[in-house]
């Protein structure tokens, strides 16, 4: 099938969706002759061996055991990444009970098929705990493919919300592709202390006009109770994500732990995922995931300006489905994908006001009504993509969806495809002789879209919050911070920067952070090119960048360029990374144990892989 400009898809988005469709054809083709393979065999109960069987089912009660062996009962997996250290997935605590009777009431088992890791990148930003956020979304997928390699399953609920662990599940489950999956989210937390005033409240902190009180004060009010954190950060847009791509409940992304409708959402996602296993049979999760949904991911991440992370992980998903994608595709795609929504960090409002205001419901409706997202892709919603357009509710106790209204309830957040925002993306591709980058425009002021000034070359985080302390920074400069790339350290998020170059910024400074490193999906104001590929470590050009190099970062060109005459930089040497720093990236906090992750990984724009 070829994807062609017609009147209702626009002629950009077919054009990418069919480039990706060639350039993946053999890779694709051979992951669906997998994932057929593996359809037509008989049930797990009855193609393994007698001693599999006892040992797979030795746990379950004895109904359950003749349901699922004697009376060929639909048998659910879960995966779980339940934990109570991630406020996000505490709630998932009882989901697996809530799960078991809902799925006995429409006749069918269930067994938890593992449990995956979660970290809180939270916890962990700037601290050696971080070095290993990217790799986790690896091992989570590995732990996912370990819990189905059991191989009794006809169907999957995998419940997971943030950063590493929805694409990690996500990359997972896509290797048993031949099952079909459902996605249970568990919502966000109520509204606390705002995103802007935690942030006043950062600056200050970093400024020294307030102390260790007033800042753990400020962030337990924003940070506060159960759910994901409030800004559209990583976990967040993962379910704005989802939901583009059709593997949730409709509109489940961002309803309330405690409220009675996600207690209802989480029994239809057993009931969804049961009636893919009964009478749409059509629809695994590795034929779902096809160049149209990861397409539509794209395009929600760009008209949300979501998370810079996803340009990451969402390409790893991709290959995961053998499709290839790379950050030219999300180039091409943002200079027609319009932004629809300002959320924090790109506005005020947090997402509870995001889905308050139409949420995920109100800008995909926009997306294919505009013709700017595939409308004719496979959901776990039997209504497909139009499904995802409304907004569920109960009714006398019964879970409805009903149509959002035409025009904005709060065009401060959310805006129509005829009156966004602004007529481009939120996410944009620099190149040059720095190399790729992404930038996130949307968080961006306009004025700050241009940056040009003396490089300030930092071997690690902690040099530049030095510097800062110490009073050197107060001028103009970009700030190079090296050797944080995947092959370096597990290219960890350098958040804790965020907030002294706003106060530099916000002294009048010209800064900007050029790095081969993450930002947070919670990435502020400073302009940040970040990812930077090839990293310092792989021969990248980072590693010839010395102090007083002037370096222009022009997000509204689309560049990253060092201004060094072309035959003085094509004849500088590449700076090493030193023997201290290269052993404090490997040492402590489990960190060697990645050290096999550090020397397979693939560049971040081939979504820093390890399986590849």
């Amino acid at each position: 099938m070829s994807y062609t400009a017609t009147p209702s898809l626009n002629a950009t988005v077919a054009a990418v969706t069919e480039r990706i469709r060639r350039r993946s054809a053999g890779t694709r083709a051979d992951y669906l002759g997998h994932v057929d393979a593996l359809r037509t065999r008989a049930r797990g109960a009855e193609r393994l061996g007698c001693a599999n069987v006892a040992h797979a089912f030795a746990g379950m009660p004895a109904n359950d055991k003749l349901r699922v062996v004697a009376e060929r009962a639909p048998h659910i997996g879960i995966v779980t990444a339940y934990n109570d250290m991630l406020s996000a997935h505490q709630p998932y605590e009882g989901y697996p009970e809530q799960i078991r009777r809902d799925a006995a009431a429409l006749g069918a088992t269930v067994q938890v098929a593992g449990g995956v890791p979660a970290m809180c990148d939270g916890v962990t930003q700037g601290a050696p705990g971080m070095e290993l956020s990217l790799f986790s979304r690896d091992t989570i997928a590995m732990s996912t493919a370990i819990a189905l390699s059991h191989d009794v399953f006809d169907a999957v609920l995998l419940l997971g919300i943030c950063d590493k662990i929805v694409p990690g599940l996500l990359i997972g489950a896509l290797q048993f592709g031949h099952l079909p999956c459902v996605f249970v989210p568990a919502g966000p937390m109520s509204t606390g202390l705002s995103n802007k005033e935690k942030s006043k409240v950062r600056e200050k902190a970093a400024q020294g006009l307030v102390g260790r009180a007033e800042l753990l004060e400020a962030e337990s009010k924003a940070y506060h109770g159960p759910g994901t954190c409030t800004f559209y950060g990583t976990a967040n847009s993962n379910q704005m994500l989802l939901e583009a791509m059709g593997l949730h409940v409709p509109g489940a992304a961002f309803v309330h732990p405690h409220d009675g409708l996600r207690t209802a959402l989480t029994r239809e996602a057993v009931s969804t995922v049961l009636s893919l296993t009964r009478e749409r049979r059509d629809v695994p999760i590795g034929v779902q995931v096809d160049e149209r949904c990861i397409v539509n991911a794209m395009i929600a991440l760009l008209a949300t300006g979501g998370s810079t992370n996803h340009l990451i992980h969402w390409v790893a998903v991709a290959r995961a489905a053998g499709i290839l994608i790379d950050w030219s595709d999300f180039a091409e795609l943002s200079t027609v994908i319009p932004l629809l929504s300002r959320v924090y960090p790109n506005g005020s409002a947090d997402v509870n006001q995001f889905q308050a205001a139409g949420g995920p419901g109100f800008v995909l409706r926009e997306l294919l009504k505009a013709g700017l997202a595939h409308a004719d892709v496979a959901t776990v919603a039997e209504r497909g993509m139009a499904a995802y357009g409304e907004i569920p509710s109960l009714q006398d106790g019964k879970l409805t969806w009903t149509p959002l209204p035409d025009t904005p309830i709060d065009d401060s957040v959310v805006r129509t495809a005829v009156e966004p925002f602004g007529a481009t993306g939120g996410l944009k591709l620099l190149e040059g002789n720095l190399g790729r980058s992404v930038i996130k425009v949307s968080a961006v002021p306009a004025d700050k879209h241009i940056i040009e000034a003396p490089a300030i070359v930092f071997d690690a985080q902690e040099d530049l919050l030095h510097a800062f302390k110490a009073g050197t920074l107060e001028k103009d400069f970009i700030a190079v911070v090296r050797w944080q790339g995947p092959r370096a350290n597990g290219m960890p998020e350098l958040h804790k920067l965020t907030p002294p170059l706003a106060v530099l910024q916000g002294r009048g400074f010209k800064v900007a952070l050029v790095t081969d490193g993450r930002m947070s999906g919670a990435s502020g104001n400073v302009p940040a090119a970040i990812h930077v590929s090839p990293e310092a470590l792989g021969g990248g050009p980072l590693a010839k960048v010395r102090d007083g190099d002037v370096i222009r970062l022009d997000a509204v060109a689309g560049t990253l360029q060092v201004l060094v005459p072309e035959a003085e930089w094509a004849a500088r040497p590449l700076a090493e990374r030193s023997q201290s720093l290269a052993e404090s990236h490997g040492a402590g906090f489990g960190r060697n144990l990645f050290a096999g992750m550090r020397r397979n990984v693939s560049t971040a724009e081939e979504g820093a892989c390890t399986w590849l």
